[in-house]
């Protein structure tokens, strides 16, 4: 498992003649060396991760995405590169660009009233699904082979079509940006390190607050207004991110998967993992891996 470390300012620079940036990766493992794990930038960014599976991890929000992701990331947001060796995607795209895209006065236009709607929706960072995650993808490839007039063109249109999409879901709790920008990166960070590095043991309240440099009473108020959500299921839903990267990893018992991901006992595990995730564990490994490979895995 990772660890969280302060987030870094990646530096984005467009190439001359363009007014924002456009990657494509077609060799996954080439992506997840091009950029720091936990970072930030003033530019907002849309990813498409065509297939695969792995952490979906911006601001407070962590989850585990299948079958590819499409995802809008607010500016100065940190968050985790979504690519690694482990998740097997076929390829992923990457749009940057600045918050006042294409022009302050285009933005401002009635015609761009929803996409400016949209960039203020993405500071707690937008997930598409559905429909609108495979075509906007395979859009938003196509955009490679145009010419610059074409492919910013294109650009309005696919944020426009992402404007309206109901298919979509926000991925912080209002006012986790707000709260983050007036406290600092530290405190959350340190936080969010500490959690990293002993998810797998029990966390008392006593313990984490401490690291935060407060009373339990302030630091669970604290936590709920940055999260939306308690530190007792922020943890349990950290862990069970964790544990579906195993499922999906590797072949290990389901037994061992409990225990590596800080669960006491495998009815406990059963019972979270159906809870956060909708599925048993050994359901989630069996569709995983036929989705994947269009066979079961061996137990």
């Amino acid at each position: 498992m990772e660890v969280t470390q302060h987030p870094v300012r990646e530096q984005v620079t467009p190439v001359p003649g363009n007014s924002f940036l456009v990657k494509h990766y077609a060799d996954p493992k080439a992506r997840a060396n091009k950029t720091p794990n936990w970072h930030y930038h003033p530019e907002l960014e849309l990813v498409y991760v065509r297939g695969g599976h792995g952490r979906r991890h911006v601001g407070s929000h962590v989850s585990h995405y299948t079958d590819g992701e499409l995802v809008l990331i607010g500016s100065n947001l940190p968050h985790w590169g979504f690519t690694d060796r482990f998740t097997g995607n076929k390829s992923e795209t990457v749009i940057q660009f600045l918050t006042d895209f294409p022009s302050a006065d285009f933005l401002n236009l009635p015609e761009m009233r929803n996409v400016s709607n949209l960039f203020d929706r993405a500071r707690n960072g937008l997930s598409f699904s559905g429909y609108t995650r495979k075509v906007i993808g395979a859009r938003m490839e196509g955009l490679i082979d145009q010419s610059p007039l074409k492919r910013m063109l294109g650009l309005v249109d696919i944020l426009q079509e992402l404007a309206v999409s109901e298919e979509v879901e926000h991925l912080n709790a209002d006012g986790f940006h707000l709260q983050i920008a007036t406290h600092g990166y530290d405190r959350f960070n340190d936080i969010q390190q500490f959690i990293s590095e002993n998810f797998r043991r029990d966390i008392p309240l006593t313990e984490v607050a401490l690291v935060a440099s407060m009373t339990v009473p302030s630091f669970c108020r604290y936590f709920k207004k940055v999260t939306g959500n308690t530190f007792i299921n922020y943890l349990t839903n950290f862990r069970i991110v964790y544990a579906c990267k195993l499922l999906g990893d590797d072949h290990s018992a389901i037994a061992e998967v409990a225990y590596d991901s800080g669960f006491n006992s495998q009815s406990q595990f059963n019972r979270a993992f159906r809870k956060f995730i909708g599925r048993t564990p050994s359901e989630y490994r069996s569709d995983l891996w036929v989705g994947v490979s269009g066979t079961l895995p061996e137990e």
